[in-house]
C-alpha cells in the first residue's frame, strides 16, 4: 500500500509522488555536468531536495558515462569547527558511499590520506580517486549548509583548489545542495576571527538552480494516485483548498492529505475527502506542532527573520530589513519568491501569530463558556469588552514580553482571541507589509447555522478621526468580501504621554455603505 510521504526521501514503491526529476531542469543539469560546471541547488526544507539527488545519481550511473556519488555531509555539524574529526566523517561518508556502488578504491585509501594530510584531506582524496578511474567522477554532496565555519570554508577552498585539475584528477563535476545559496553564506571562521562571504570561498559556481514548490496540476496529479489506488476521491474544493493554503510547498500537501486519509479519525474510503477534512487537517497539523513547523517557526526568534516578518505582523508601512534579510527569508521558504512581501501560503501565515502567542494563548484565564449564550450563540461583543479591560490592565506585560513588540497589540489580541474561539470555531487572518492593518475573521458554528464576524485592528498613526474613517470603511468593505453579519474595528493608541482614559472608549459609526461597525479604543 503506497501512502503521502512526510518523512525522508520518496521511494517510488511506498509513497504516492511526483517523479522528482521530473521536478529539476534536467536540460540544464545535463549541460553543467557535460561542460565540467559546479553549481548549487538550493530549496526550503522538505522540498524534495533530497529525493531529486538521489533520482539523478541512479539516472546518471545507469546511462554509465559518469561515476555519480550522492553523499549527506550534514553529520560532520557535530564537530563545528573542529576540521579534522569533521573531514574524518565527511571522508568516511564518501567511502561508504562508494562502498555501496561496488567502487573499493575510496575504502581502501581515505584513512591513510586522513592521516597524511589532516585537514586538507579531502582535495587529496578526490584527487586520487577522480584519477582512480577513466570514468569521469560526478559529486552530489547535500546538506552542504549544515557545516559550521571552518569545516564549510575548509570544504568549499579544497573543492576550489582543485578545480584546476578536473576532470582527469578531480570530479567533473559538483552540486552543493541545501536551503541557501553558497553566494549568500556568511562563515564565521574562528581560526581568521573573521566573516568570510560563501561567494569568495567558492567562486568557482557556474549556476544556481531552485527546486520549486509544486504547481496546481501536480498538487492534483499527486492526489489522483491516491484516487486511482483505493477509489476515495477529493471533491474538487477539497483540492482547491490543499493547493490555496500550501500554494504547493511539498510537505504541506503531503501532510495535509496523509491526515485526512491515512490518521486517526480518517474518512472512510467510501467517503470523499472534503474541503472541511482539509480544514479540520490543517488545525490538527498546527496544534501537534509538527516538527517541519516547530523548524520553521523556530527561525521567527533570529533577528534578520524578525525584520522581515514583523512589518508583516503589524502592517507596518516601515521597513528596517535589508535585501540580505529578505534574501535569507525567502529561501527558508517562509516569505513569498515574488514580490509584494508576504508569508509565502496562508498555512504559514497561520503558524506564525499562532507560534509567537503560544505562550499566551496558555496562560490567559479566560474561558470559552463564559462567552457563549445558551443558544450557542457566541457573544462577540462580551468578548471584545473583556479583551478592552484586559488589555488596559495586562498590555504593558505581555506586550514587553513579545519579541515582536511592534506587532505586540495585534498579537495580544490574536491570542487572546484564539484561546476563546479555537474550542468552538475559528479566526482566519490577512495580514501584509503597508497594509496599516490586520484583518482577522471569526467563524462560529451555531446549529446549522455559521456566523462570521470581523475584527480589524488598527494602530493609531493619524488623526483618530481619520483612523477610524479609513477603518470604518475597510471593516466594512471586508465584512461584505466575507459575508459578515458583524464588524468590530480595534484602534490601539501607542502615542507616548496617553492616559488610558483617552484612549479606551466604545463607540459605533455607519460605513458609506450604511452597515454600523462596532469601535473599540485602547
Amino acid at each position: 500500500m503506497r501512502f503521502f510521504n512526510t518523512a525522508g526521501p520518496i521511494v517510488a514503491a511506498d509513497h504516492y509522488c511526483i517523479a522528482p526529476l521530473e521536478r529539476l531542469d534536467l536540460a540544464e543539469i545535463r549541460w553543467l555536468i557535460r561542460t565540467k560546471r559546479y553549481f548549487v541547488l538550493h530549496a526550503p526544507r522538505q522540498t524534495g531536495k533530497t529525493s531529486a539527488l538521489l533520482a539523478l545519481r541512479d539516472l546518471l550511473n545507469a546511462e554509465g558515462t559518469y561515476r555519480c556519488v550522492y553523499v549527506n555531509v550534514e553529520g560532520a555539524q557535530a564537530m563545528r569547527e573542529e576540521v579534522e574529526p569533521a573531514m574524518r566523517v565527511i571522508l568516511g561518508e564518501f567511502a561508504s558511499r562508494a562502498r555501496s556502488m561496488g567502487d573499493e578504491f575510496l575504502p581502501k585509501v581515505w584513512s591513510g590520506i586522513l592521516a597524511e594530510y589532516g585537514p586538507g584531506a579531502l582535495g587529496e582524496a578526490l584527487t586520487r580517486w577522480a584519477a582512480a578511474d577513466p570514468k569521469p567522477l560526478v559529486l552530489l554532496i547535500d546538506e552542504i549548509d549544515a557545516l559550521i565555519g571552518d569545516t564549510l570554508l575548509a570544504v568549499l577552498r579544497q573543492l576550489r583548489a582543485g578545480y584546476d585539475r578536473r576532470p582527469e584528477s578531480f570530479p567533473q563535476s559538483v552540486l552543493l545542495c541545501g536551503v541557501r545559496d553558497v553566494r549568500d553564506y556568511r562563515i564565521h571562521s574562528k581560526s581568521a576571527n573573521a566573516v568570510i562571504a560563501g561567494g569568495s570561498a567558492f567562486n568557482i559556481k557556474a549556476r544556481s538552480l531552485r527546486l520549486g514548490d509544486f504547481s496546481p496540476d501536480e498538487v492534483h496529479t499527486l492526489l489522483q494516485q491516491h484516487t486511482e489506488a483505493t477509489g476515495q476521491a477529493f471533491t474538487a474544493e477539497a483540492v482547491e483548498m490543499i493547493w490555496t493554503q500550501t500554494q504547493g510547498q511539498p510537505w504541506l500537501v503531503n501532510a495535509l492529505a496523509d491526515q485526512t486519509c491515512f490518521r486517526d479519525g480518517a474518512a472512510d474510503r467510501r467517503d470523499p475527502i472534503t474541503a472541511d477534512a482539509i480544514r479540520d487537517a490543517r488545525e490538527q497539523l498546527i496544534r501537534r506542532r509538527e516538527t517541519h513547523l516547530d523548524q520553521l517557526t523556530d527561525k521567527l526568534k533570529e533577528d534578520r527573520v524578525r525584520r522581515v516578518v514583523e512589518p508583516l505582523l503589524s502592517g507596518s508601512e516601515k521597513r528596517h530589513f535589508t535585501d540580505r534579510d529578505v534574501e535569507y527569508v525567502r529561501d527558508l521558504g517562509l516569505v513569498a519568491q515574488d514580490p509584494p512581501y508576504r508569508i509565502a501560503n496562508p498555512l504559514y501565515a497561520e503558524v506564525v501569530p499562532r507560534q509567537l502567542t503560544w505562550v499566551a494563548q496558555e496562560e490567559l484565564a479566560q474561558e470559552t463558556a463564559w462567552y457563549v449564550e445558551a443558544d450557542g450563540r457566541l457573544n462577540v461583543d462580551k468578548l471584545m469588552a473583556a479583551f478592552q479591560t484586559f488589555f488596559r490592565e495586562h498590555s504593558e506585560h505581555w506586550v514587553t514580553r513579545f519579541q515582536y513588540q511592534e506587532a505586540g497589540p495585534q498579537l495580544l489580541l490574536q491570542a487572546f482571541l484564539q484561546r476563546l474561539v479555537n474550542s468552538g470555531g475559528r479566526i482566519e487572518r490577512e495580514y501584509g507589509l503597508g497594509r496599516m492593518r490586520t484583518d482577522l475573521l471569526i467563524v462560529w458554528p451555531q446549529g446549522e447555522h455559521t456566523r462570521k464576524v470581523v475584527v480589524e485592528c488598527k494602530v493609531l498613526h493619524k488623526s483618530l478621526e481619520q483612523t477610524i474613517a479609513e477603518g470604518v470603511e475597510q471593516t466594512a468593505h471586508y465584512m461584505d468580501r466575507c459575508a459578515a453579519e458583524a464588524g468590530h474595528l480595534v484602534i490601539f493608541d501607542r502615542r507616548a504621554g496617553r492616559r488610558w482614559d483617552d484612549k479606551v472608549f466604545r463607540a459605533r459609526r455607519a460605513a458609506g455603505s450604511g452597515v454600523e461597525i462596532n469601535l473599540w479604543g485602547m
